[in-house]
């Protein structure tokens, strides 16, 4: 179960950088608000995982699973570039991720 939400967590950590950026510094005040519940969210996962995972372990998976999910969206929705460098970098950290759950 500590696994499970430590990806859901970090899935949140994507959702709480995206949202950020859309608040444009706290001027809007929606993305402000949904920037906060998933901030909390993802925190309060995180802080459950680590109940059960190592601290080292669990905070780089959660980093490494917001990170990714943070750039793919860049790429994918908010038009940020998409060039092969930038793809296998990411392909490295899912890797390190994947190494991580492995040998817990």
């Amino acid at each position: 179960m500590a696994w499970l939400v430590l990806v859901l967590s970090g899935l949140l950590e994507t959702a709480w950088a995206i949202a950020l950026d859309r608040s444009a510094g706290f001027t809007r005040p929606v993305a402000s608000v949904v920037f906060v519940i998933t901030l909390v969210l993802s925190m309060a996962g995180l802080a459950y995982a680590l109940r059960e995972i190592p601290v080292g372990t669990g905070y780089a998976v959660w980093v490494g699973i917001g990170a990714v999910g943070t750039a793919v969206v860049g790429m994918v929705a908010l038009g940020e570039p998409a060039n092969l460098p930038r793809l296998l970098s990411l392909l490295l950290v899912v890797a390190g991720v994947i190494g991580l759950k492995l040998f817990h």
